[in-house]
Order: structure tokens, then C-alpha cells, then sequence
């Protein structure tokens, strides 16, 4: 049986097998995709998308022990694809100088990744990939060279100005989320529905080729997925609010335990006209919440 083209409703078996066969780099696969595109969200996307296009090929790769690179590499030209068609490129470059002088700087001390890590996303997308895969996740330059088709010179030379760009860096302030009233108001009332579990009130808010993703579990329309029954049928004590992330309002489910209420997961709404067209769940992605509160710290709630 061949796999499908594109993961399009339940995912079979052997998928679920293959991405159990890699659990043990999701992690910094997410960290990766995370920070080139500067969305922990955007980051589980195009991981995902990244996974099944391995999956699709991976009878294409004869050496067990080449695994983690060859993942990194389709990631990494997700994420390429994706930076250019945001258009980022021109805004990461444009509040830098000329690189035709840049002095040397030396590899960050242990213990300041996560201080780069939020900051690359200000640097163009090939400095922000050797600055990542060297100081962040300790590639050789023969590695990273190999990843993002360069050479070792070329990737010093990227690793040079990048981590010049990062020390002249401003503080950052965080980002504010974007006012959108009409999303507000929609995503207010989903969440009074869902907490009401008023599931037919929440499905008459989204549209009817409304799509739904489920993080290792489902890809497709929201018609055809069991999505608002499962919730119905769990005895979990969970409950729905709205919430902030990297300055996107998106809705965090919380579990209670004991006493407390604790964020789980999240779940990201796009709306068009008024209507809920897309609903992203990323209840399988645990590593999106650690991220987010390593960069915020604890005491600040996140999200």
C-alpha cells in the first residue's frame, strides 16, 4: 500500500508507526522550525507537514544513522519555503546594515541559547540557520554546510554576521497581540459554547468545508471527523479560555488537578468572513506549552 500524497483524514497505521519511530527528535525538530519561523504554531505546522513528507520518502534513505540529518534537512527547506512566502526575508533584512564589514564574534557562552533562540527570528534565514543549528543544537559547519547547501567558509562567513547582527541587537519588547475585534467576539463565543458543551452551537460557528487538523491523529474537514464527540465523551475535567501566544490570541484548553486549573494545550482559529473556516488542535504537542513557558518563565502564566 502506498502512502497517500497528502495525510487527508484519519492517518493509517503505519504513519502512526513512523512518527513513533521518531518521537525522539520531535522535540528539537519543533525547537528548530519554531525559531526559524519565529511561531511555536507555525513551528508544529511545518513540522508536520515535514514528518509526512519523510514519511513519503523514506525508503529514498539507506542509512538508519543518517535520520536526524535528512529530517532536518526537509524541515529546514519547509521552513525555507514558508519564510519566503511570508515575505520575511525583506523584513528581517531590513533594519541591518551592509554586511560588506563584519568583525568576527565568538560562539555564545553555555547556557545563552535560549537567549539566541528568540532572537534569530531578526536575522536573515541563512544566518538564522547557522546560528541555530551551531550554537543552539551543536551541529559540525560540515553538517550545517550540508543542510543549508553551503560550505564550511560559507557557513563561518553566515555565523560571523549573524552573531554580530544578534550582539547589536536592541532589547526586545513582546509582541502585542493584533486587535481584531470581529476574531474576538467569534472566538469569545466559541469558547462560551464549548465550555457549555453546546456542541451543535459550536459547529453552526464554522463554515462547511470548515478544516480541522489534529496533531498525529486527523487531517481533514471538520464534517467528517469525530472531533466534538470525542470532547463530549471525555471525563476529563478541562475547560476552554482565551489566551496569548508570541502575540497571537489563540484558545488554551487547562485540566484541573487537585485544585489547580494547569494549561494542557492549545488550539489556534483562523476565521474568514465571520466564520471559523480552520481549527488546528495541538492537544498531541506538549513541547509547544514547555516552549512557551521557557521563554516567559512560569510566574508569567503562559499563555
Amino acid at each position: 500500500m502506498q502512502p497517500r500524497l497528502d495525510p487527508e483524514g484519519l492517518f493509517d497505521l503505519r504513519y502512526a508507526a513512523f512518527l513513533g519511530t521518531v518521537s525522539h527528535l520531535r522535540i528539537k525538530l519543533h525547537r528548530y522550525c519554531a525559531r526559524m519561523t519565529g511561531s511555536a504554531l507555525d513551528g508544529e505546522d511545518i513540522m508536520q507537514e515535514a514528518l509526512f513528507e519523510a514519511y513519503r520518502k523514506i525508503e529514498r534513505l539507506d542509512d538508519a544513522q543518517a535520520l536526524r540529518p535528512w529530517l532536518f534537512r526537509i524541515a529546514h527547506n519547509r521552513c525555507i519555503d514558508f519564510i519566503r512566502n511570508r515575505q520575511a526575508r525583506q523584513r528581517a533584512e531590513a533594519g541591518f546594515a551592509s554586511d560588506d564589514i563584519v568583525l568576527p564574534v565568538e560562539p555564545a557562552g553555555p547556557g545563552a541559547g535560549r537567549a539566541i533562540e528568540r532572537l534569530v527570528v531578526h536575522l536573515p534565514p541563512k544566518e538564522r540557520a547557522c546560528v541555530l543549528l551551531k550554537d543552539v543544537f551543536d551541529h559540525s559547519l560540515e553538517e550545517i554546510a550540508e543542510l543549508v547547501g553551503s560550505t564550511s567558509g560559507g557557513v563561518k562567513s553566515a555565523l560571523n554576521r549573524g552573531r554580530a547582527k544578534l550582539a547589536a541587537l536592541p532589547a526586545q519588547p513582546g509582541a502585542a497581540p493584533a486587535h481584531d475585534p470581529e476574531l474576538a467576539r467569534l472566538l469569545g463565543r466559541y469558547v462560551e459554547l464549548f465550555n457549555k458543551r453546546d456542541w451543535d452551537g459550536v459547529r453552526a460557528l464554522t463554515s462547511a468545508d470548515a478544516r480541522l487538523r489534529v496533531s498525529d491523529c486527523y487531517n481533514g474537514l471538520l464534517s467528517g471527523s469525530p472531533y466534538f464527540i470525542e470532547y463530549e465523551r471525555s471525563e476529563l475535567p478541562w475547560r476552554m479560555r482565551p489566551g496569548v501566544i508570541e502575540g497571537e490570541i489563540v484558545l488554551v484548553l487547562d485540566r484541573r488537578h487537585s485544585e489547580e486549573w494547569l494549561p494542557a494545550y492549545l488550539v489556534r482559529i483562523h476565521a474568514d468572513g465571520g466564520v471559523i473556516d480552520r481549527i488546528a488542535d495541538y492537544y498531541a504537542c506538549p513541547w509547544i506549552l514547555e516552549m512557551v513557558f521557557a521563554d516567559v518563565g512560569r510566574s508569567a502564566s503562559p499563555p
